[in-house]
């Protein structure tokens, strides 16, 4: 699938005077919602989404700042925020009760709305939270150079300026665990829509994220360990960014937790192993 077909599969909502890209697909009751990860867009999930709408209403958006979603200049990129918008688009959309689920990036946003969830801020049942390969135990992540650089406040915006496709393709093929799983057309797409709307003019401020997972640890893991919400934890072994360590570490953490590995899979395991993934997101305890 392309770029322009996945455009055209969604549709555009306002939120706080924001275009927000949403697909919202799917006849059933049981609603999922998907946060998607960092750098690229809810086309993380072109291979699974007519799939898992059989069984659900899907909805996933593009973060602001992300894919198709505008790119203000003057915004904080704020996880917070984020966790903001997305509360909202799925209040404008009606939904009461859903199933969440997050990776990479996403889950701090999903931690967040835990963390209120659990505070009773929200007026949101969540059935069941579903976690896949994300750095929320941020001390033990392997972040890469261009992630350490494009988060600095001094490197950051001249990094951003530079990046170009083949880096992006090199440092996105570096985190498959089989390399021949992604294609150059593939990455393509993605590139197209990280650069959608000038996006590489705010892609280091997207990078600040990594300094909020060390600056909200104690809310955010500590929501996780409070919550009582039934959680999936679904995680490629051979990442080599969220390392199974974080995984095992979640594990102990929260009360209701069903831990599961993809084996001989890198970080975006809705791509590489779609087959895989589904299986465990659909498969009933």
């Amino acid at each position: 699938m392309n770029s322009t077909d996945w455009k055209n599969k969604g549709k555009f909502v306002s939120v706080f005077n924001r275009n927000i890209f949403v697909i919202d697909e799917g006849s059933s009751e049981e609603t999922l919602v998907i946060l998607h990860g960092y750098p690229t867009s809810s086309f993380d999930y072109h291979k699974v989404l007519t799939e898992l709408s059989k069984k659900y209403r899907v909805i996933i958006h593009d973060h602001l700042g992300f894919g198709f979603s505008d790119k203000p200049l003057d915004y904080s990129y704020s996880l917070i925020e984020q966790a903001d918008v997305a509360l909202q688009l799925w209040q404008q959309l009606g939904l009461k009760k859903v199933t969440l689920l997050a990776h990479d990036y996403g889950t701090s946003v999903a931690t967040e709305i835990i963390a209120r969830h659990y505070k009773k801020q929200i007026n949101l049942q969540i059935d069941e939270l579903i976690l896949c390969n994300g750095s929320i135990h941020i001390e033990h992540s392997k972040l890469r150079l261009i992630q350490k650089l494009l988060k600095n406040k001094t490197t950051g915006k001249f990094v951003a300026s530079l990046t170009n496709f083949p880096i992006f393709k090199k440092n996105m093929r570096n985190i498959y665990f089989d390399k021949t799983r992604v294609s150059d057309q593939e990455l393509k797409e993605m590139w197209f829509q990280l650069e959608n709307n000038e996006g590489r003019k705010v892609i280091h401020q997207l990078t600040n994220y990594i300094n909020e997972r060390y600056y909200f640890w104690h809310r955010w893991v500590g929501a996780l360990k409070e919550t009582n919400i039934p959680t999936k934890i679904i995680w490629a072994k051979n990442d080599p960014i969220a390392v199974p360590k974080i995984a095992k570490l979640l594990s102990d953490e929260i009360k209701n937790n069903q831990l599961i590995w993809i084996e001989n899979c890198g970080h975006f395991l809705m791509l590489e192993k779609p087959e895989k993934w589904l299986q465990l997101i659909l498969e009933k305890d």
